[in-house]
């Protein structure tokens, strides 16, 4: 009878668990699923109306992946300033504000500001999500579990993916190429409901035993340098392939309707495929967590480029979509693996910097090749060849003996 009491009560908390990791996954949702790739769907009305080279299309991206870049720097002194909790929940309201204004301007530099503040903002509401949704079992728990909760937290990028897919186009539809900043807005004030939700899951983690440590021992980074190499170049590629897949798929003559369903099926892999990567990352030692990923995104970017045709998108989209986010998700699951536990939050936003800098180069690398070419598949073509490089990387990490 205690055995079976036991059992239930285990499954009890893990369910538990399960609840308010995906409570924190908001955080996630808006930090990436709204304000970083949702951005791809209003990248072409907001290119037609407002007159941008590939370039500048791709430098607003490099704006916001600039701001995360020193916001995955400051991530960890806001924790231990402001504490983790109280800074999780600020960072989100302030990532809301950043996607409403964004739809109240139209300058070029204004939005370029707006971008990089919002990247701010939603890289310490995405570390910090992080760093919870690890910390949410009683007394810790096991490797498996833990990367599962995280991988569960991160499934919210899927979700603002298919939310937005299944919000922007109907507006961009009904109004026109000027009705992108009604996009923006909307999910400013869909991100401004989430912090209800997100209020109640921080309540629910335990307080960390372990105060965060504010800076990564230079030590602990010389250690971690290719899982840094590799996160940075895996960003690069994935993001490429993001930012500008909507516009080919525009010019290889794809209706809204068809560009919102292939948004909306990226997504919905995105959040399948992050959920059975976890139990599959748990396992894998060393590097060869992020060198699979990066192999599978790597198929997955390829049909789009190779064939101009219905099926080769949605296949992209399938397999592409069911693996992006398990790039993010392994190193997570790695770095909590050989780090001890008041670096892991430090350790997660050094990691992230890596991360940020990639996004911030690779789209303008994309856009000043598409620019130059006259061509966007050339531009993309950028996304296989860094992810390759990324999977080269990877298997180079090593656990501690």
């Amino acid at each position: 009878m205690t055995t079976v009491a036991q059992a239930t009560a285990l499954r009890s908390s893990e369910r538990h668990e399960a609840l308010v990791a995906l409570g924190l996954s908001v955080g996630s949702a808006v930090s990436l699923g709204f304000s970083r790739f949702a951005y791809a769907l209003l990248l072409p009305p907001m290119r037609d109306t407002l007159h941008w080279t590939y370039v500048e299309a791709g430098g607003l991206n490099t704006a916001n992946a600039a701001g995360y870049v020193l916001g995955s720097a400051l991530a960890a002194w806001f924790s231990k300033r402001l504490r983790i909790k109280p800074a999780f929940l600020l960072s989100l309201f302030i990532s809301a504000m950043a996607l409403l204004g964004s739809g109240m301007v139209d300058s070029y530099g204004a939005l370029w500001a707006l971008r990089a503040a919002g990247g701010v903002s939603t890289a310490v509401l995405y570390i910090l999500g992080a760093s919870l949704s690890g910390a949410i079992s009683v007394g810790g728990a096991s490797p498996q579990r833990a990367a599962r909760l995280v991988a569960i937290y991160i499934t919210g990028v899927g979700s603002g993916i298919v939310i937005s897919g299944l919000v922007v186009p109907p507006i961009l539809a009904g109004a026109g190429a000027a009705a992108w900043q009604a996009g923006w807005i909307w999910m400013g004030v869909l991100s401004m409901a989430m912090l209800a939700i997100a209020a109640l899951a921080v309540k629910a983690v335990p307080r960390q035993a372990a105060r965060d440590s504010g800076v990564l021992p230079m030590a602990e980074a010389k250690f971690l340098w290719p899982t840094f190499a590799s996160f940075a170049l895996y960003a690069a590629g994935y993001v490429s392939y993001l930012t500008f897949i909507i516009v080919l798929l525009r010019q290889q003559g794809g209706s809204p309707a068809l560009t919102a369903a292939f948004w909306v099926v990226l997504g919905i892999a995105s959040f399948a495929g992050t959920l059975l990567w976890g139990r599959v990352l748990a396992k894998v030692q060393d590097g060869w967590g992020p060198a699979i990923v990066s192999i599978v995104a790597l198929l997955g970017a390829l049909p789009v480029l190779l064939w101009q045709n219905l099926a080769a998108a949605f296949v992209s989209a399938l397999v592409f979509g069911g693996s992006f986010m398990a790039g993010p998700s392994s190193v997570t699951t790695l770095v909590r693996r050989l780090t001890a536990p008041h670096l892991i939050t430090a350790a997660i936003a050094a990691m992230t910097v890596a991360f940020a800098l990639g996004q911030a180069v690779g789209p303008v690398l994309s856009g000043y090749i598409s620019d130059g070419t006259g061509s966007v598949v050339a531009g993309l073509w950028t996304a296989p060849l860094l992810l390759v490089l990324a999977a080269l990387m990877a298997p180079l990490q090593k656990t501690r003996p």
